[in-house]
């Protein structure tokens, strides 16, 4: 399975969220206590997400060109490939492969159109990656998203298949796993009338219900799509495991499906996270079956209703 977590609240580095505390996200990825029978690490990638105000779009000046200081598309530097027509930006440390996803235009955007996603990502475990510790404690978000990974048996392990999935000015995230999850989600797409799963990033369930989950987020609210999707995958896989996280860089929503998930609401901040990276008392685990719906400074939850079930083994 995995482990992700969400923070909203005043400007971090967006390296804080992922290191903070003495059971750090970071940690979970090696020594994680809430697994629940989902697997026992989490080392098969990881991934970030943060927004940031979006910029105007700089002028083509042409290949090789630098505007206002930053380099130009299309130029190289040591250690990252900037591509015209991609939508990535690619790193390499380690000698492993890593990716930055740029912000997106907000014409699509609702609500939070000067908001746009970044993304990071590597197939390699968290502790391997030395961004972590030299770049990303250098950008600053008052929203960030991050997730580390334990692939399901017969799974692809690629940067691919990590979370968060993004689009527009989604971040998404699955703890949890899906039985016979091609039959499953073909069906659930098929109830929704959504096509398009050969765009999914990865042949995962989560990539897949990612594709699901975006298409509904077009036709009705969070809360609505989240309860939706989550009905529709139990009728077709009553054993699925279906921890969501879905941010947009003012509000998280969260769904419980037999893993863990916590809320610490401090302030003017809000951390929701698959495992709490410390002991404050403030920590408030959210039962299963569970929508929860938080914003900086404060958090609510309501029930899915429905049907809670023994855990699989």
């Amino acid at each position: 399975m995995c482990r992700h977590l969400a923070y909203l609240g005043p400007p971090v580095p967006v390296a804080d969220p992922i290191i903070r505390g003495p059971h750090s996200l970071r940690t979970q990825s090696w020594a994680p206590r809430e697994m629940r029978g989902g697997g026992t690490i989490n080392a098969d990638g990881f991934g970030v997400a943060w927004w940031t105000p979006v910029l105007p779009t700089p002028p083509n000046r042409g290949p090789g060109v630098a505007w206002h200081g930053g380099s130009a598309i299309g130029s190289e530097s040591p250690g990252i490939v900037v591509g015209e027509s991609d939508s990535e930006v690619r790193g390499r440390s380690s000698g492993s492969a890593a990716t930055v996803r740029t912000g997106e235009p907000p014409s699509a955007a609702r609500g939070v159109g000067s908001l746009g996603v970044t993304r990071y990502r590597n197939a390699a475990p968290i502790w391997s990656d030395p961004a972590v510790d030299e770049v990303l404690p250098q950008l600053f978000s008052g929203a960030v998203v991050a997730a580390v990974r334990s692939a399901t048996a017969g799974l692809p392990v690629e940067r691919a298949a990590c979370a968060p999935f993004t689009r527009g000015r989604w971040a998404f995230s699955h703890n949890g796993a899906i039985p016979d999850w091609r039959r499953a989600l073909t069906a659930v797409a098929t109830e929704f009338g959504v096509s398009g799963l050969l765009e999914a990033e990865a042949l995962t369930d989560s990539a897949v219900l990612w594709v699901i989950l975006h298409a509904l987020l077009e036709r009705s609210d969070p809360e609505t799509a989240l309860r939706q999707v989550v009905r529709a995958v139990l009728r077709e896989a009553p054993g699925a495991r279906l921890n969501l996280l879905l941010c947009d860089g003012e509000t998280v929503w969260a769904t419980t499906r037999y893993h863990s998930l916590a809320v610490l609401a401090d302030g003017d901040s809000v951390v929701v996270a698959s495992e709490p990276y410390d002991d404050d008392p403030r920590w408030q685990p959210i039962a299963d079956g569970q929508l929860v719906v938080a914003r900086a400074g404060r958090s609510t939850s309501a029930a899915l209703d429905i049907e809670i079930e023994r855990a699989p083994s």
